[in-house]
């Protein structure tokens, strides 16, 4: 007997079944020790910005008159934006970090799938907080990598906001 009635109306394998819903996708920050691992409170966005520079090694024999490059140095960052909640530990943590001009250690979780998808060691270079009169107020924060952003898809880095149990004493 086929399965699905051989996957004609619903293919579980297709790549939309597979996508990540933006809502699931959560930044997290550890507390200044690192015993606890802290979803942000109030996100709304999220923004995770990769790059790198380029740089140019074109000459005046370069094929065709055309430009030649190659890649310099990468850097990361993230734009997160949200209800701001002041009382939470992490509006805290993280208005201390950029008062103190302290780095911060920040993961990238997918919630649905608790799973860690990036990490990585970040300044606080915007934290700025908006109180119109007829909405909530709100945040945004502006982080720069310092170092590498590590792909956690493939390490045993699952732990989650809430999880205290893989962070030994």
């Amino acid at each position: 007997m086929a399965n699905f009635e051989d996957n004609l109306y619903c293919d579980f394998d297709s790549t939309a079944t597979k996508a990540l819903a933006g809502k699931d996708i959560l930044l997290a920050v550890f507390n200044a020790d690192g015993s606890k691992l802290l979803a942000v409170s109030g996100q709304q966005g999220l923004t995770i910005n990769r790059s790198a520079d380029s740089i140019e090694v074109s000459s005046k024999d370069t094929k065709g008159g055309w430009k030649s490059k190659i890649v310099g140095m990468k850097e990361w960052s993230i734009d997160n934006d949200g209800l701001y909640v002041p009382s939470d530990e992490t509006h805290k943590l993280l208005g201390k970090a950029f008062e103190e001009s302290k780095p911060v250690c920040i993961k990238v979780i997918n919630a649905r799938e608790k799973e860690g998808m990036f990490g990585g060691l970040a300044y606080v270079s915007d934290y700025s907080l908006e109180a119109p009169y007829d909405d909530a107020m709100t945040y945004s924060i502006a982080l720069e990598g310092n170092g590498a952003l590590v792909d956690l898809s493939d390490k045993d880095a699952n732990q989650m906001p809430g999880d205290d149990s893989r962070v030994e004493d």
